[in-house]
């Protein structure tokens, strides 16, 4: 995965194809999940926790930098050079849900043996969480009934056989 031009693919009509061409790798996923999950901010902190070569992950944050999914942020340590941090910015944050979703499914289709390698719970009760497709009156739709309507002539998908 290159550097992406953000702003040619903005004209892609899909808003999946658009948000994978700035998302749509392990390794941007796994930098997305250390800034949440690990409060990682760090260059040096994300090569080290993930194991990643200094050039892919430059790029990566490089990409996420120029899709405003995050913000480089300078600071010095006494005695030496200039250095960036990276920081989620509000859109970046929007990926949570995109993050928990993945994880959910993974939990269900994909669980290692010894359990979930994190839970989601509820800050005021501790409570487990699910990602859900929620109606504007607040109401949880399970899957089966939600249906993708294209908002152009096109039919309606429906994913229901």
């Amino acid at each position: 995965m290159g550097t992406v031009n953000v702003k040619h693919k903005a004209e892609e009509v899909c808003s999946i194809a658009r948000t994978l061409d700035i998302v749509g790798d392990k390794w941007t996923f796994l930098i997305l999940r250390e800034a949440f999950l690990g409060k990682v901010t760090r260059f040096a902190d994300f090569r080290d926790r993930l194991g990643i070569a200094p050039d892919m992950l430059s790029n990566r944050l490089n990409i996420l930098v120029d899709a405003d999914v995050m913000e480089k942020q300078p600071y010095r340590e006494p005695g030496a050079r200039t250095r960036y941090s990276y920081h989620l910015t509000p859109a970046g944050e929007q990926l949570l849900l995109v993050l928990a979703a993945l994880q959910q499914w993974g939990d269900e289709n994909r669980p290692p043996a010894s359990g979930p390698s994190a839970l989601r719970r509820s800050v005021d009760q501790g409570r487990p969480v699910r990602v859900a497709f929620v109606d504007d009156t607040d109401t949880v739709i399970p899957a089966d009934g939600v249906v993708f309507s294209l908002t152009d002539p096109a039919p309606v998908l429906d994913p229901r056989p």
